[in-house]
């Protein structure tokens, strides 16, 4: 037979409750005197016989105390002048490594963007990064993300795709930035990116997506050597271009 239940046990659960997530978030902010002062609130309140009712200011702090910490968590992980992911939030994801399945890693770059910001300067180059990331973040599947690698490199983490619509998934990116109408920031600019996509079945999981990273910087220095504005994939062992370089024969 279930008992009722009641109403004080209920109020002083979640007053106990509202110190300990107080508590918890206090401590990821490093505020570790005031964090020990709720913990303590919250054991005195579990062994108490009665307790208080929650006061509606008390939960109103608790909601922005979350709020600031949802921010600041967002804010960690956000690369500040592009917005998209930061390479510590690439890197904590390729150190979880939990992708099942197929899934693929493609490297971005940005061809002679020193050029750009010789030419144009450095407030124009922030602003040709910004726009790129937009165009890369176009049309991304779901799961899929964009992260800011490091000056003018940028991720693509594309889990749960097979080979064909990763490299799908990267030639359209790469077409989207050639065609964009540069001039429409400076005149006389022009902007393309060259891509490694390097993939992983998921058949054998022998291949971390940290491997895949590595295996799609080779590809990309691929593109490179082979007239940048291109994608490089290898099918069956043999490396293939898509892209302006897609009809000369890759070097190496």
């Amino acid at each position: 037979m279930q008992h009722p239940v009641n109403p004080v046990e209920l109020e002083e659960a979640s007053l106990v409750e509202l110190h300990q997530s107080i508590a918890s978030l206090l401590a990821s902010r490093g505020e570790w005197r005031q964090a020990y002062e709720h913990l303590r609130h919250a054991l005195d309140l579990a062994t108490a016989e009665k307790a208080p009712q929650v006061p509606e200011q008390f939960r109103q702090e608790v909601a922005r105390l979350r709020r600031e910490h949802a921010e600041a968590r967002e804010q960690s992980i956000r690369d500040s002048l592009t917005a998209s992911y930061n390479r510590r939030y690439l890197d904590q994801r390729l150190l979880e490594a939990g992708y099942r399945g197929a899934f693929a890693v493609a490297l971005v770059d940005l061809d002679w963007f020193k050029r750009v910001n010789d030419t144009f300067g450095h407030l124009v180059g922030d602003r040709v990064l910004q726009q790129v990331v937009e165009l890369l973040q176009t049309g991304l599947p779901e799961e899929a993300f964009c992260a800011r690698y490091g000056g003018e490199e940028f991720v693509l983490m594309l889990p749960q795709l097979e080979a064909a619509a990763a490299w799908a998934v990267a030639e359209a990116a790469r077409a989207r930035v050639e065609q964009f109408p540069w001039t429409t920031i400076v005149r006389g600019l022009s902007v393309t990116v060259s891509i490694g996509v390097a993939h992983e079945s998921g058949a054998s999981g022998l291949t971390s997506p940290e491997q895949q990273l590595r295996l799609a910087d080779g590809l990309l220095y691929t593109a490179k050597q082979s007239g940048r504005n291109s994608v490089a994939y290898r099918v069956g062992g043999q490396v293939r271009l898509s892209g302006a370089a897609g009809k000369r024969r890759p070097r190496g």
